[in-house]
């Protein structure tokens, strides 16, 4: 059983063009996913400048994607954060209120309110956003309406960089939130490996509801993770697990186009269920997405690119940046640019982006 499909656009770097975002909307919409949220980090007017209104042809853009996927029938949103709104206090009730009438007014049907990357050392940090979120629920039009906790997994290293959480943070907010609001997760680490029911029971459990999926594979937005393309084909997330999600979204790598390739497998990974074979799934999907001759060249590069990444591929840059020269497509294009290092992310861009 599969649950509903989505992609959260929530990474570091550089983000799309609207146009790439209008391109997914059409390719995954006529695939099975229907939910499309738009939640980059290098837009501050969603994070740390989230008080101010956005620019009159940002907001034409907004809307414009919101007109496409209503008629593609994809729900389409935003993610908000909500930063240094510790004590919700009238004047960020007032800014909330406008980005609300803003986003409703753009015709957004989704509305995330994100919580992650923040301060979580406060003792009363899941009666604010409760309170935040039911002040949001009481106004937006969106039908759908998703929190992120500050604390979105069993990782501990949330605590060693945003500080000791209450204890009880995530059983008081689960408690204290309404059940039809949703709730992110992103499984036993912040980049999980795999998922399992048993996990998702347990977490279905203290949040009081099923979590809506977070999935960052194969996002590659941190220091570490962008001199690689994470293009294996999904494992770890069995069909099994369908029944215990709300719905799985995809936190997409920079690539827009050869994040394609990932995503469809996920699909025929519900889909075929205990009859799944990734590798297959893999060849189906990247001669989708590119053809049966790029299709064949990638067979041969992605695990270089996936396992070694820049830096250790030098020696074998030119020979593989010559294969990649040879075709006139926009997934040529991102590898050669991923060669380039147009991709990489910096210990500065992702200060600039929290």
């Amino acid at each position: 059983m599969s649950p509903p499909l989505g992609i959260i656009e929530g990474y570091y770097g550089r983000p799309w063009t609207w146009d790439m975002r209008e391109d997914q909307a059409r390719f995954f919409s006529a695939r099975g996913y229907n939910s499309y949220i738009y939640a980059p980090k290098a837009d501050k007017r969603l994070r740390k400048r989230w008080r101010e209104d956005h620019p009159q042809a940002e907001a034409d853009r907004l809307a414009k994607m919101a007109a496409l996927c209503k008629a593609l029938g994809m729900g389409f949103g935003v993610g908000l954060s909500p930063y240094e709104a510790w004590d919700f206090n009238e004047e960020d009730r007032d800014a909330l209120a406008r980005k609300i009438a803003f986003f409703d007014a753009a015709g957004c049907t989704e509305l995330a309110i994100l919580f992650d990357d923040m301060k979580g050392d406060q003792a009363d940090l899941a009666d604010v956003q409760v309170r935040m979120a039911h002040f949001v629920a009481e106004r937006t039009k969106a039908g759908r309406l998703i929190v992120c906790p500050t604390v979105y997994t069993d990782d501990a290293m949330l605590q060693r960089v945003y500080g000791n959480y209450p204890p009880t943070y995530l059983d008081d907010l689960g408690r204290g939130l309404d059940p039809k609001i949703e709730i992110y997760w992103t499984g036993e680490e912040v980049c999980s490996r795999e998922y399992s029911p048993g996990h998702l029971a347990r977490v279905t459990e203290r949040l009081r509801r099923k979590p809506t999926l977070w999935d960052n594979y194969p996002v590659n937005d941190g220091v570490g993770m962008s001199p690689f393309l994470y293009l294996r084909a999904f494992t770890g997330r069995p069909a099994a697990i369908g029944p215990h999600l709300a719905s799985h979204m995809l936190n997409p790598c920079l690539q827009p186009v050869l994040f394609r390739i990932p995503a469809l497998t996920l699909i025929e990974s519900y889909e075929k269920g205990e009859a799944y074979e990734y590798a297959k799934a893999w060849d189906r999907a990247a001669e989708d997405v590119l053809g049966p001759d790029m299709a064949d060249v990638m067979r041969r590069h992605f695990r270089l690119f996936h396992d070694q990444g820049l830096g250790r591929i030098d020696e074998q840059t030119p020979r593989i940046r010559e294969r990649w020269s040879a075709f006139d497509h926009p997934a040529a294009k991102e590898v050669l640019a991923y060669l380039d290092g147009y991709w990489t992310v910096t210990r500065e861009m992702m200060a600039e982006d929290t």
